[in-house]
């Protein structure tokens, strides 16, 4: 997305100063993501999904523990059982992987939730809730793509990058649901202080 770069390293600035005063383990784990920009959770994500070898979508003690370390998520001991627990809310000794990511987002405020869900029903061309390379077909021009303009990709590809910008990192199936979107966009709301600023951004990036 045009404009969020310097938003990034802002935020990844803020989320590194605010860890130093930081106690809440989940806002310490929140915050380590952030620090690495607004694909920072997403990130984390991806790295729990390789390590999923049986893929139920669920993550136990050990896994989580060395999800973090391969990351690079540096937390005392104390901190990412406390986490865990968390995370954990039905006490099962295992978490959830879209739970988690949900609980680990950025909270964002109603009017930024709206414009998000304006931008999703503009793209969900078909209104049956979740966007494909159909619905793109009609909303986002893929021949200003330099390589689509270069004969390097073609259309169908452009699309598929696109989509996988929002798609799960755990779950590439060139569908993109609400819950996906939202997280993306969790990531980039990080880094912008302001509803206004937000909102405007979104605008002209869907031309809403």
């Amino acid at each position: 997305m045009a404009g969020t770069a310097r938003h990034d390293r802002e935020m990844a600035m803020n989320a590194k100063q605010q860890l130093r005063q930081c106690v809440d383990p989940v806002e310490k784990l929140r915050l380590q993501c952030l620090s690495r920009g607004s694909a920072g959770i997403k990130g984390l994500g991806r790295v729990f999904h390789i390590m999923d070898d049986d893929r139920n979508r669920t993550l136990d003690f050990k896994e989580f523990v060395k999800g973090l370390n391969d990351y690079g998520v540096l937390m005392e001991k104390d901190d990412v059982e406390a986490a865990f627990k968390r995370f954990d809310r039905d006490a099962s000794g295992t978490i959830d992987f879209d739970e988690f990511l949900v609980t680990l987002r950025p909270p964002m405020s109603n009017a930024r939730k709206e414009i998000i869900a304006q931008a999703f029903r503009k793209l969900d061309k078909t209104g049956d809730g979740v966007i494909t390379i159909e619905d793109l077909r009609g909303v986002y021009n893929a021949s200003h793509h330099p390589k689509y303009q270069n004969g390097e990709w073609t259309e169908e590809q452009v699309f598929r990058t696109f989509l996988d910008n929002f798609d799960s990192p755990y779950n590439k199936d060139g569908i993109v649901t609400m819950e996906e979107f939202l997280n993306y966009y969790a990531g980039v709301s990080a880094s912008i202080d302001t509803d206004v600023y937000f909102i405007i951004m979104m605008k002209n990036a869907w031309k809403l």
